[in-house]
């Protein structure tokens, strides 16, 4: 199992390192006309409002547990720090939502369609490595999606917005089905990552701000993409998670070594609308230390309770401890000190976003399983 993971880890970097070094050595016309589709957009047809009971629309899915990619467990050793097995479940029971980021760079549509090989083989990988460290859950929900192409994120032309938006709808109805089959009384985890993150936000403004459900939720977990302070999450009807026992709130990172090199993240996410629809410009952005469990700060690596790192082969991999501390800057980036070796697929500007879980795999593990307990204890 470990092998089959990180042979695919290796082809989702090598993906995205070629994307990001085109990027960063062409022009921004030049990137579009790489990445952006040229295409008409095609207007998606609307999904039936039960089609997610349909098994083959789900990555992970409580009747799937015998192929459930959110299942995976790495080389659990002593440099766990003495956390419980992967395979022992959470004290307490919870669902978890997890939402995959974008594994569908190709340009001949605006949104991949269901059962494009690449992009599906890609997805559960993100899933089997991004979703793992929550799966102490009674349950996994992750869901297929008709994703906006990578090129969506790249342009200006409206087309873009409208493929974002095809998807959320897609992610919409999934998570209608998931709340409406999860027990009543389950306390929910939701978690997204990169254009993931993006479709988990507004699932909290839309479907979760002023919901029973908004009482059933432990944490969202929206990792990979900024969230302003003053233009998102006011409008998110979440606060930021305080502390390593807040409930009900929302924790978000994004991952770069040092010297760090954010430019381009920065330039893209100033000229981004908000939730608000205001520019976000230079609003400070939410940062999360997954070390401590709190907003903002600084963590020693001696606090990392395990990085999952692979070996130079990519044939297995493992827990590492201590192995990158996490500070969050002045920015709202956060900073893990020397670039670490999990291999040559960092992106341009030290951005380890491919590995902003991964990273602190250990840490999420134990934190979700806290923010649990505390949920329990406050019912």
């Amino acid at each position: 199992m470990a092998k089959k993971f990180l042979g695919c880890v290796a082809i989702i970097i090598v993906l995205f390192l070629v994307g990001a070094i085109l990027l960063a050595m062409f022009s921004r016309e030049a990137s579009e006309f790489v990445f952006v589709p040229s295409t008409e957009f095609e207007e998606q047809e609307a999904l039936e409002t039960n089609a997610y009971r349909d098994l083959d629309l789900w990555y992970s899915h409580p009747q799937k547990a015998g192929e459930d990619p959110a299942r995976f467990q790495p080389d659990w050793s002593d440099e766990g720090r003495g956390l419980p097995s992967p395979a022992e479940p959470a004290p307490e029971e919870f669902a978890v939502f997890f939402v995959h980021p974008t594994s569908y760079l190709d340009t001949s549509n605006w949104n991949a369609p269901f059962g494009d090989a690449q992009a599906e083989q890609v997805a559960q990988t993100y899933v089997r490595g991004m979703a793992s460290p929550f799966n102490q859950a009674s349950e996994i929900w992750a869901p297929r999606y008709r994703q906006a192409t990578f090129g969506a994120f790249l342009t200006d032309k409206p087309e873009g917005q409208r493929a974002i938006a095809a998807a959320y709808s897609d992610v919409a109805k999934a998570y209608d089905h998931f709340i409406a089959e999860v027990g009543p009384e389950t306390p929910i985890v939701l978690v997204g990552h990169s254009q993931g993150a993006l479709h988990l936000s507004r699932l909290l403004q839309e479907k979760v701000a002023g919901a029973p459900e908004a009482d059933r939720l432990v944490a969202a977990y929206a990792v990979g993409w900024p969230l302003s302070l003053s233009h998102d999450l006011p409008v998110l009807g979440v606060e930021a998670c305080a502390g390593p026992a807040s409930i009900g709130c929302v924790i978000s990172w994004s991952s770069f070594a040092e010297p760090a090199d954010p430019s381009d993240v920065l330039e893209t996410y100033a000229a981004s609308i908000g939730l608000d629809g205001q520019p976000r410009g230079d609003s400070a952005i939410l940062c999360s230390n997954p070390l401590t469990g709190s907003a903002g700060g600084a963590g020693d690596a001696e606090l990392n309770l395990g990085t999952l790192v692979p070996n130079s082969e990519l044939a297995t991999g493992k827990l590492v401890a201590a192995a990158v501390p996490a500070r969050c800057d002045e920015r709202g980036l956060l900073l893990i000190g020397d670039p670490p070796e999990l291999g040559p697929y960092v992106l341009p500007g030290n951005n380890y976003h491919v590995y902003d879980i991964p990273l602190f795999w250990a840490n999420t593990r134990a934190d979700v399983a806290r923010r649990v307990d505390a949920w329990h204890q406050a019912r």
